[in-house]
C-alpha cells in the first residue's frame, strides 16, 4: 500500500500498521473512534481523551518536545503528526527510522477526508465512513440552527504574552465562520502576535473568545484586554470544540448553539 500524507510525503506498507504513536491530541482521539485502541503504543500527555489512555498507553513527550528514544523503543510503524501541532524538526527526526504521516487541517472538508484517508490505511472503513456520515447529519442540522443568526465581529485569543490570535488558514477561523463570527484578524495569516491597544482600530470586535487552550485564559486576562475596546463581551470557550478536528465535531456542533444562544441572549459564561 502506498499513501501519501498532506504535506506530499509518501508513506509505503507490506501491511496494515499495527503499532500506532500519535503526536496529536484530536488525532488520538480519532483513531480510538476509528476503533483502533488495541493498536496504539504511545500518545503525548496532552493526548487527554479518552481519559485511560494516560495508564494505558505508552507517553513519549508533548507535541513541540518528543521524547525520541522511547519512541525508538516503541518501534512504531507509524507516528501521526500535524503541520501546527508538530514542528519539521521532529518530523524529520521521526523520518530517520519509521513512516510519519503529516496532517494538515484548515477546513471540515479536510478533517473529513483524514478520516477517510485513516479508514483505508488502517482497515477500518466502515468506521471511517460512519463518523464522517455523523458529521455531515450534524453539520447540516447546525447549518439550518445558524441560518438566521446575525453575523458578530469578534476575535479569538490563543495566547497571552504576547497576545496571539486566530486568524485566517486556520481551522479556527472556518468554525469562525460557520457560527456566523466575522473574525476581525482574518485578513492575517495562521497565528500573528497583536497590539491589544489597537484593537479597536483593527475592528473593534463584538465579541472577545478566550480559548482554554494552548493558553489557560482567565478573568484578569479579559479585564485587561477589555480597556482597550469600546462594546466587546468576554466569552471563555472550550478549545477543543474549536481546534480538535476529526472526530470531535461531532460533539463540537451541539456546543456550537449553546455558545451561539448564549451569545445572543446575553447571558454569561
Amino acid at each position: 500500500m502506498t499513501f501519501t500524507d498532506d504535506l506530499g510525503y509518501t508513506l509505503n506498507f507490506d501491511k496494515k500498521p499495527k503499532r500506532i504513536i500519535s503526536l496529536v491530541p484530536s488525532i488520538t482521539e480519532t483513531l480510538y473512534d476509528l476503533n483502533v485502541e488495541e493498536f496504539i503504543v504511545g500518545v503525548t500527555k496532552f493526548c487527554v481523551h479518552p481519559v485511560h489512555f494516560k495508564h494505558t498507553k505508552a507517553i513519549v513527550g508533548g507535541t513541540k518536545t518528543i521524547k525520541l528514544e522511547k519512541i525508538k523503543e516503541l518501534q512504531p510503524d507509524i507516528v501521526f503528526c500535524n503541520k501546527e501541532e508538530n514542528t519539521p524538526e521532529i518530523v524529520a527526526q521521526l523520518q530517520e527510522f519509521t513512516q510519519v504521516y503529516v496532517t494538515k487541517i484548515s477546513t471540515i472538508e479536510d478533517s473529513k477526508r483524514m478520516i477517510a484517508n485513516f479508514g483505508v490505511l488502517l482497515n477500518r472503513r466502515t468506521e471511517a465512513d460512519l463518523l464522517n456520515r455523523k458529521i455531515d447529519l450534524k453539520l447540516e442540522a447546525f447549518k439550518t440552527f445558524i441560518a438566521d443568526f446575525e453575523i458578530k465581529k469578534v476575535a479569538y485569543f490563543i495566547w497571552y504574552n504576547p497576545w496571539m490570535v486566530a486568524a485566517n488558514s486556520t481551522y479556527i477561523n472556518t468554525l469562525l465562520s460557520l457560527n456566523k463570527f466575522d473574525n476581525i484578524y482574518s485578513n492575517l495569516e495562521q497565528y500573528p502576535e497583536i497590539n491589544p491597544k489597537r484593537i479597536r482600530h483593527d475592528g473593534d470586535p463584538e465579541v472577545l473568545f478566550f480559548s482554554s487552550e494552548p493558553f489557560p485564559f482567565k478573568d484578569k486576562h479579559a479585564f485587561e484586554i477589555s480597556e482597550y475596546t469600546n462594546r466587546s463581551s468576554a466569552v471563555f470557550v472550550d478549545g477543543e470544540m474549536f481546534s480538535w478536528f476529526g472526530s470531535r465535531l461531532i460533539k463540537a456542533f451541539d456546543y456550537f448553539k449553546t455558545v451561539r444562544n448564549r451569545i445572543d441572549q446575553g447571558s454569561s459564561f
